[in-house]
């Protein structure tokens, strides 16, 4: 048979299709005799030819694979000998890599102490004085250990000793590659006691991958993934070894003779390890010598002739970012969102500011794009201590005369519209001329130079509110001329997409541009050509912008028509972003016209679920020499030892896990997932009882993807199993029966330990802070109902003090402590404010002597931030939070007495904010004031002359508009607490003459339920400051910002004086305004 079977193979090798497919045939009958792996084996040592050796090992591998519990115990135990007997002998290369695969799939079913030949071969290989014996026992080390790491795992401290001696022998590179890719491999699977050994192997590496460098950068590159492994796993090894390391990285990464792919591994890993340990980096005094290495890849000037790839003229925003200069700003990135920003800038702008200050195009860039890569993550040092001087420095880049610069500047500008709100919006009447400037005489062939421009007008315009009002003409004029006359489909979707940033801005300004504007839309989205696609996706996403924004009235009548066109594309095109782009419009109609949807729902979740569960566009990477027998089974017999045939014969579609070498997902695929998890959880909430239908199937399949590799997902699948818990209360509300009831806590008793666990053991802290914006919104929402488990109360409230004392993984848990009081960077403290925000809706929730005791140890976690050495956004988190949760304790069963037992520790604390040289603190000090007054009420009443005291000083001093209203407020709390506490003949007049409130407009509520108090109280006190509270009254008549509540409590008051002071509202009413005077006739009539 041996002889038919190499015939056979032979004629495989063949380019005549005819050939094959007759061997095929042949190959198939030889597959049903039993005889078939002995045979394969004989080929696999015995013939001549090195493709049919090669061959009959992929045979059997695949054999062995499939059915090694069919092989007779016989030919298993001679299959173990003759393949480490052909491996011995074997000469070709090809053929050895094959072996070696076949030798880890039998590992697989073959642990190494049932095969001891294995081990005994490997040992005397791999320390052979054969350079090639050595190469080739490392080559086979490597593809066992691979398929089976854990198996090996008693072996692991020989193997760390002889990795330890391949590393420093430097005469076979191969060698190397093989040995540190093995490596890479047990990594993960060590413990505490190799912990040793791995460490001391760290130089040897370091030394072992420079040669690599020199011999073969692809192997050097693909060997560098050790360390991503180290650092993922095991990153107590390498903190000895870190200076090194980041050295070694560096000088990769610097390094112009070698190839970009290396360049940019060696500068990933810098990234990875200041996510990672940034104290570590600052403590061993790494960031300057970091600064030193990338400032040069930063201000690189490309090859003569040629331009970075971002400033290529035909550059539309996809550039391919893997390069260089990109991981050198990731690098500074990365810094700004893991280190305190005193220590970053305070090193950094040296640099900055000689890179500006030079005459060369790609230094004054390089100095551009820091600037913008710090904008994220240290906002608040940028918008507190930097605005001005920085912004200055874009705004002169964007008349710079070469475009290089102009470029970089409009990227500057566009992240600080997005980052450093609202203090940049107070720059409009400097910007918007200037960029309104760009637009127009920009020449539209430079189409790359165009979606720059865009980019930085859509950012700033997107945040404008009503200051956008005088540019609207121009920019509407611009925008609908762009989409009337351009050609160019770029062009086009980028004032599509500019009038989704106009309309976040204008809201109902935008109204007498809608028709047209919805025109162009509905053309845009009716066609089917393949070349509008990126124009329909944007202008989908545009339509859901105005579904919110323009108001209700204007949208809803074309509700239904956006629902149809949304499912008329998803049925016609297959496209993973403009599906995407339909969810986001299903979301955004439900927010203005529900009913539109319940028809749809059977269709719209159907479409979003396959979205979740599909795995398309997810490609496994195998292992080379996989395609190696592409044999069709035509048989329609059924037969078992048919199927086995073709099973093995045909290339394993199924690929065995152990075969792929990774996965890569695109990433339109993961917007949708993300995209389809966030729409389902709106649409839940905004339907409520039609949606219950489809609750079950949407969860589950939202819960699934909590563990999704990627973090968008993650994070959108939380939100969105938070959403269905309220839409649920929400239907219990409705329709309280008690089976609601019970599928409410179901629901809770399922998702909120899913949340709580993340917390603790998520690594990307922009997933933490989503759960926990997650949990804050279901305690808002469902209260109590939450706390229905008895041990639900500890376990958030822990949750609450371990992030507060930075204990998560995601805050590098379990950091020394000593770093406490030390700055951090501005992510880790709004993850902690993301958690303190928990305390007061905790507090709201439960019954306050049950909160008690957890609250005891949350407050000093929350007061040691309002010292006067932490920063301003600490301070103010610090005093905002102990406020509302005095707030809290106003409307909960003993929350007076918590809160007068709690006042001798707050009220210093809030009396020294209120002194702070920072507004928002003192506003947020003002506020917990006023709520203690009316939490502790009578508990506090000889604190009142000494906060009056306070209040009186301040109002005489203060200058800030909203700390003045917030004044009013915590003065009228005081009032309704304790009347006879507060002297009110001097008290009201002062508080009346601070009247209409002019930024904190919610106040207006505790206001004039103050004022309304005091009318049935005191009413004479009253009457004689009609005047002035009827002028605040027709400021807060009709203003759209003021909750209805409030509105109809301020009519009812004029009722009341118009009925019994007629005379004196008379006189109060004349030096109003008509329109005022109006508002306030029409309020009464209907009150």
């Amino acid at each position: 048979m041996t002889q038919e079977l190499e015939q056979i193979l032979l004629q495989l090798t063949q380019p005549d299709n005819a050939v094959i497919q007759q061997a095929t045939a042949q190959l198939k009958q030889a597959f049903k005799d039993p005889a078939i792996v002995p045979a394969l084996c004989a080929v696999m040592t015995g013939s001549q030819n090195p493709e049919v050796r090669q061959s009959a090992a992929v045979m059997l591998r695949m054999r062995v694979k499939k059915h090694w519990s069919k092989i007779s115990p016989g030919d298993r135990e001679s299959l173990k000998l003759v393949v480490l007997q052909a491996f011995v002998q074997e000469t070709e290369h090809t053929v050895q890599h094959s072996l070696s695969q076949l030798c880890a799939v039998m590992v697989k079913h073959e642990t190494p102490d049932r095969w001891p030949a294995l081990l005994q071969f490997l040992n005397q290989s791999t320390k052979s004085s054969n350079l090639h014996e050595r190469q080739v026992g490392l080559l086979l080390l490597n593809k066992v250990m691979d398929s089976n790491p854990e198996s090996f795992k008693p072996h692991y401290c020989q193997l760390l000793q002889l990795f330890s001696a391949v590393l420093q022998d430097h005469s076979n590179p191969t060698a190397l590659y093989y040995c540190i890719l093995t490596l890479t491999a047990i990594t993960a699977y060590t413990g505490s006691e190799e912990m040793h050994l791995m460490r001391s192997i760290i130089p040897s590496l370091i030394a072992a991958l420079k040669i690599l460098i020199k011999a073969d950068q692809d192997q050097a590159s693909e060997a560098m993934e050790v360390f991503n492994e180290l650092m993922e796993s095991e990153v107590s090894v390498i903190v000895p070894h870190i200076a090194d390391m980041i050295r070694f990285w560096l000088e990769v990464g610097s390094d112009t003779t070698l190839s970009n792919s290396l360049r940019v591994k060696g500068l990933s890993c810098v990234t990875f390890l200041i996510k990672l340990k940034s104290k570590t980096v600052l403590k061993q005094k790494l960031l300057n010598p970091c600064l030193q290495a990338i400032f040069p890849i930063l201000v690189a000037a490309p090859p003569p002739g040629e331009h970075d790839p971002e400033d290529d003229e035909n550059d539309n925003g996809d550039t391919d970012n893997d390069n260089p200069k990109h991981c050198a700003a990731q690098i500074i990135d990365t810094m700004a969102l893991h280190m305190p920003p005193e220590k970053l800038f305070q090193q950094l702008m040296p640099f900055i500011q000689s890179c500006l200050a030079s005459d060369n195009p790609y230094q004054k860039k390089g100095g551009l794009l820091c600037l913008a890569v710090l904008a994220e993550g240290c906002a608040d040092h940028i918008r507190t201590k930097l605005l001005s001087p920085m912004l200055q420095a874009v705004c002169q880049s964007l008349s710079d005369s070469d475009q290089v610069v102009r470029c970089a500047g409009l990227f500057a500008l566009g992240q600080f519209s997005e980052h450093l709100q609202p203090e940049v919006s107070k720059f409009c009447s400097e910007l918007m001329p200037l960029l309104l400037g760009y637009l127009s005489s920009l020449n539209q062939a430079k189409v790359g130079h165009v979606t720059k421009a865009f980019y930085a007008l859509e950012n700033f315009m997107e945040n404008l509110g009503s200051d956008i009002e005088p540019y609207l003409p121009t920019l509407m004029e611009t925008m609908l001329s762009a989409l009337n006359n351009t050609e160019n489909l770029k062009i086009r979707e980028l004032a599509v997409s500019a009038i989704g940033a106009i309309a976040n801005a204008a809201k109902e300004l935008l109204v007498p541009y809608f028709p047209p504007v919805i025109e162009n839309l509905k053309g845009f989205l009716t066609t089917t050509t393949e070349e509008m696609r990126s124009l329909q996706t944007q202008s989908l996403d545009t339509l859901s912008v105005l579904a919110r924004t323009i108001g209700k009235d204007v949208f809803s009548p074309l509700a239904a028509e956006c629902i149809q066109l949304g499912l008329n594309l998803t049925d016609t095109i297959d496209d993973p972003d403009l599906r995407r782009c339909t969810y986001g419009l299903y979301s955004a109609v439900s927010t203005v016209s529900p009913e539109c949807l319940t028809p749809h729902l059977t269709a719209i979740t159907t479409v979003m679920l396959l979205a979740l569960k599909s795995n398309e566009g997810i490609t496994a990477h195998l292992e080379e020499d996989k395609t190696f027998v592409l044999l069709d089974d035509e048989d329609d017999d059924k037969e078992d030892e048919e199927k086995d045939v073709s099973d093995f014969t045909e290339d394993d579609t199924e690929a065995d896990i152990n075969d792929i070498a990774g996965f890569s997902v695109e990433n339109s695929y993961i917007d949708e997932k993300e995209d389809a998890c966030d729409a389902l959880g709106e649409i839940a909430f905004n339907t409520g009882a039609a949606f219950q239908a489809f609750l079950e199937s949407s969860f589950q399949q939202v819960y699934e993807m909590r563990d999704f590799p990627h973090e968008d997902v993650r994070r959108a699948a939380f939100g969105a199993m938070g959403q269905f818990c309220r839409a649920q209360h929400k239907a219990w509300k409705e329709s309280p029966t008690e089976a609601n009831h019970q599928a409410l806590l179901k629901l809770l008793d399922l998702v909120l330990p899913c949340l709580l666990e993340t917390v603790r053991t998520e690594q990307e802290r922009p997933v933490v802070m989503a759960v926990l914006e997650t949990m804050n919104n279901l305690m808002k929402t469902c209260k109590e109902e939450v706390f229905r488990n008895p041990s639900r109360l500890k376990e958030i409230s822990d949750i609450i003090r371990d992030v507060l004392k930075k204990k998560m993984v995601c805050q590098d848990g379990g950091a020394d402590e000593a770093d406490d009081e030390e700055q951090q960077a501005e992510y880790d403290g709004m993850l902690q404010e993301f958690a303190g925000e928990g305390i007061p809706l905790v507090a709201a929730s439960v019954p306050a002597d049950s909160f008690a005791p957890f609250l005891n140890d949350l407050l000093p976690l929350i007061m040691s931030k309002a010292k006067s050495s932490c920063s301003v956004a600490e301070r103010s988190f610090s005093l905002g939070t102990i406020g509302e949760i005095l707030e809290s304790l106003a409307g909960v069963a003993g929350g007076r007495g918590l809160a007068g037992r709690l006042s001798n520790r707050l009220l210093p604390v809030l009396v020294a904010g209120v002194r702070d040289s920072d507004a928002e603190v003192r506003n947020n000090s003002v506020f917990g004031l006023g709520c203690l007054a009316q939490a502790a009420g009578p508990i506090v009443v000889t604190d009142f002359p000494m906060m009056l005291s306070v209040f009186s000083n301040m109002l005489t001093k203060e200058s800030d508009l909203r700390v003045i209203d917030n004044l009013c407020a915590a003065l009228c709390r005081m009032i309704m607490s304790n009347i006879e506490a507060v002297p009110l003949e001097q008290v009201v007049p002062a508080l009346v003459d601070r009247l209409p409130l002019k930024e904190d407009l919610e106040e207006n509520k505790t206001v004039f339920s103050c004022l309304a108090m005091l009318y049935t109280h005191s009413p004479d006190l009253v009457v004689k400051l009609m005047k002035p509270i009827v002028a605040a009254s027709s400021d807060v008549l009709g203003n759209k910002d003021i909750n209805e509540e409030t509105q109809n409590n301020v009519a009812l008051l004029m009722r009341e004086f118009a009925q019994r002071h007629l005379a004196d509202f008379q006189l109060a009413v004349i030096p109003l305004a008509v329109e005022q005077q109006a508002k306030l006739s029409a309020a009464i009539s209907a009150a």
